[in-house]
């Protein structure tokens, strides 16, 4: 599953989490799903993890985000869809704010408000 989150495999990603398996499964490190897709540029994933109930506020064992993850990758389609789900820019270890401001990203920055 965490193959299909890092690749883009949005169908049988969401085929599963229909047939039951949980859209905040974590792996060993805390990442969940929605953290992998985001990470991985993967902006329709990100949606459909998200339309089936994936927690947008959710951490992994490094205290990062799926947001900050977006913002790293400079994805904004990501970002609005996060931030449109609820995701808070001030939460996480670096905070998506705190990365756009650390790699000077200033989009980003803008997008987060």
């Amino acid at each position: 599953m965490f193959d299909l989150a890092r690749t883009g495999g949005t169908g049988e990603l969401t085929a599963n989490i229909e047939a039951g398996l949980p859209p905040n499964l974590t792996n060993d490190k805390g990442d969940t799903l929605l953290i992998l897709a985001a990470y991985h540029n993967h902006p329709s994933t990100v949606a459909a993890l998200l339309a089936h109930g994936a927690d947008p506020g959710r951490v992994n064992d490094r205290g990062q985000s799926a947001l900050a993850a977006a913002v790293f990758r400079q994805n904004a389609e990501t970002v609005r869809s996060l931030l449109a789900a609820g995701a808070d820019p001030d939460a996480g270890n670096p905070s998506a704010r705190a990365t756009a401001e650390f790699f000077k990203l200033p989009e980003m920055a803008a997008l987060l408000g």
